[in-house]
């Protein structure tokens, strides 16, 4: 299991935001090249986020289902790998200060090959992955949050 965290500095509302996004999905989640349809109620619980991972040529479809939710303070994702096997994705998030979010993210495979390969190996790579993750969430969502200031300072 690889579990890494992140202290971001904009309001846990904006840190959902971007979570809350579908379609920004492939922005903050190495090795996902393209959203392909998000169900019109994400992130509900049973909606679907259809994706693909890879490059190409070797594009997977794969599929992610929203398992939990808890606006905005955490979302549990299942993803679908195909042969490879199915994964569990959970995403929390901890208001520190008015400006300031922790999340924390936690990743395993639940079945198939990935499960039982090389499991040191899927945890130091998977950790690295998502360490990367949570960068360009924080990204995403400080760069949200400060345009947002800069409009209500202009306002």
């Amino acid at each position: 299991m690889a579990e890494v965290e992140r202290i971001i500095e904009a309001p846990i509302d904006q840190v959902w935001v971007v979570l809350a996004d579908g379609w920004s999905y492939s922005d903050w989640v190495v090795g996902n090249t393209h959203v392909r349809d998000v169900d019109p109620h994400w992130p509900e619980v049973g909606a679907r986020l259809h994706h693909q991972v890879g490059a190409w040529p070797l594009l997977v479809a794969d599929v992610s289902v929203v398992e939990e939710v808890d606006p905005p303070r955490r979302l549990v994702l299942r993803a679908q790998l195909r042969r490879l096997g199915r994964g569990r994705i959970t995403l929390e998030l901890t208001p520190l200060a008015a400006d300031q979010t922790k999340i924390t993210m936690e990743e395993h495979f639940e079945s198939g090959p990935a499960r039982w390969l090389m499991m040191k190996f899927n945890d130091l790579v998977l950790h690295q992955r998502n360490a990367e993750g949570l960068r360009r969430i924080s990204d995403l969502a400080t760069r949200r949050y400060a345009a947002e200031q800069v409009g209500t300072s202009s306002g």
